[in-house]
């Protein structure tokens, strides 16, 4: 039998697939930046965050960075650049205090609640809107100081004060507080100089505080200008009331919607409106001066002839009324006038308010007082000082500046800084620095007219030089002699003034 023969098999040759070739994007090659270690203490150094400048609603510069605490809204910090206006200020309020014979009086910042709502009344806009009220522990309800007024009065009938010789004056500087809208010299926490003459009915003690209020805006550097007005007794406010909410109802329908509410719960305050749609209507709204009896015209005539006697310029101003209950009589605001033609702003004003001890429990006794705003006198004397709202406060302090070179001098300057303090000679100095061209530089810039320099040459020889910032010229004087040579030194600056 044949053997069948087989064929070999064909190769069968696999054709290659060709690859797919799928093109994409080059994915981005993330570096992440190497932190910087502190070599000593092996931890990771952060950048600082860069913080955004801003300026708040007084224009001053304030900076916000992301994880800071900010400064609450409606508050402000008093920096050391402020320095020399609130000193003079207080140096201000306090030679005239003493020079009028006012007693100073502090009331706790913290009140019971009712003693504001009682006084100032409870339709009014600081009680209604913008005082700070709150529960304590105890559960009773108390309220920051909105004005200090009230708080006084408070004192004067807490501790008998009616049994003190009369009149009894006193005076005050200190911080209140009001949740009102922040803006160009308004905060939410502002200080106040005051003073308060209770136990007196007389037109002459009216015009000794008006000369008192302008007399403190004059002597910190600021021109203002007295606004004057009566409002007359309760009965006659109480006419005059009838005849405006008559005017006013004929009006109403021209009135901004703040003074249809006012109009409603206390028609006075509608001429305090700042509202533009309410201006011609308050021009030609009756003039209480019109209402008053025959004892309140002679009053008023009187205090005006005490403040023509003083040469205090005021303008007559009978929409004035003063936006607290408790006033009677005359009432008063200062302006300082800015420069611009127009343009003024109110710095602080008082009045009469007779009745207020006996509505806070005391006997019926006449008082009258005054309060100013200090930051915005404040403000006015930076802008008095040189147009820019920007001042050196180291001008008003020592024009001399004490450098040291050396451990053995720095330890010898310390005890010559406290001798000539206790001399009540203050010189400016940086101990803290080593370099004595560094010293000399921040010489320069505090506006130091001469230098005291110790080295280590002085302190041997228990001497100290004095140099002439401005020429150059250096003397060795003494170090038991040296608060004798500044003295002579201080001198001659004043008379170069």
């Amino acid at each position: 039998m044949a053997k069948k023969v087989l064929s070999p098999k064909k190769k069968v040759v696999k054709k290659p697939v060709p690859k797919k070739v799928v093109t994409s994007k080059p994915k981005k090659v993330v570096v992440k930046p190497v932190k910087k270690v502190d070599v000593k203490t092996k931890q990771a150094v952060s950048k600082p965050v860069k913080p955004s400048v801003k300026q708040d609603a007084n224009g001053d510069k304030v900076s916000r960075a992301k994880g800071q605490i900010a400064l609450l809204r409606g508050m402000k910090d008093t920096l050391p650049k402020d320095e020399w206006c609130w000193k003079q200020m207080y140096h201000t309020a306090e030679n005239l205090a003493e020079a009028y014979s006012y007693g100073r009086i502090e009331t706790p910042i913290v009140e019971d609640a009712g003693l504001f709502v009682r006084s100032i009344g409870k339709e009014t806009d600081v009680v209604d809107k913008e005082m700070y009220v709150f529960e304590d522990r105890e559960g009773g309800k108390v309220g920051l100081r909105p004005e200090m007024t009230a708080s006084v009065v408070r004192a004067f009938v807490t501790h008998g004060m009616h049994t003190m010789p009369q009149p009894v004056k006193l005076w005050y500087w200190g911080s209140m507080f009001r949740h009102d809208r922040p803006q160009a010299g308004r905060y939410r926490e502002f200080h106040q100089f005051g003073c308060e003459i209770l136990g007196e009915h007389a037109p002459v003690v009216d015009a000794e505080l008006i000369a008192v209020a302008y007399n403190f805006l004059r002597d910190c550097g600021v021109n203002a200008q007295v606004h004057i007005n009566s409002i007359g007794t309760k009965e006659d406010r109480e006419r005059y009331i009838a005849e405006l909410s008559s005017y006013l109802r004929s009006k109403r329908g021209y009135l901004s919607e703040l003074s249809k509410k006012r109009m409603l719960k206390n028609p006075l305050r509608v001429l305090d409106s700042k509202e533009p749609e309410d201006q011609a209507i308050i021009e030609e709204a009756p003039h209480i001066l019109d209402w008053l009896c025959e004892d309140s015209k002679k009053f008023f005539t009187s205090v005006l002839e005490y403040l023509d006697e003083l040469e205090i310029p005021y303008v007559l101003n009978p929409r004035l009324v003063r936006g607290l209950d408790y006033y009677t009589d005359t009432v008063f605001e200062l302006y300082a006038e800015t420069g611009e033609e127009g343009s003024q702003s109110a710095l602080g004003g008082g009045g009469r308010y007779n009745g207020l001890v006996e509505m806070l429990g005391g006997n019926p006794t006449p008082a009258s007082g005054f309060a100013i705003g200090l930051e915005r006198v404040s403000a006015a004397m930076r802008r008095a000082a040189d147009g820019s709202g920007e001042h050196n406060f180291n001008k008003s302090r020592s024009r001399i500046f004490f450098a040291q070179l050396g451990e053995q001098s720095r330890r010898r300057a310390l005890r010559i800084i406290e001798d000539l303090r206790r001399q009540q000679i203050v010189v400016h100095h940086n101990l803290g620095k080593s370099s004595l061209k560094g010293q000399m530089e921040l010489a320069n810039k505090l506006g130091a007219t001469h230098t005291l320099i110790l080295g280590q040459k002085e302190v041997q020889d228990g001497t100290v030089i004095i140099r002439d910032m401005e020429s150059g010229i250096q003397e060795i004087v003494d170090q038991k002699k040296l608060d004798h040579e500044i003295r002579k030194l201080l001198v001659r600056l004043g008379a170069e003034k």
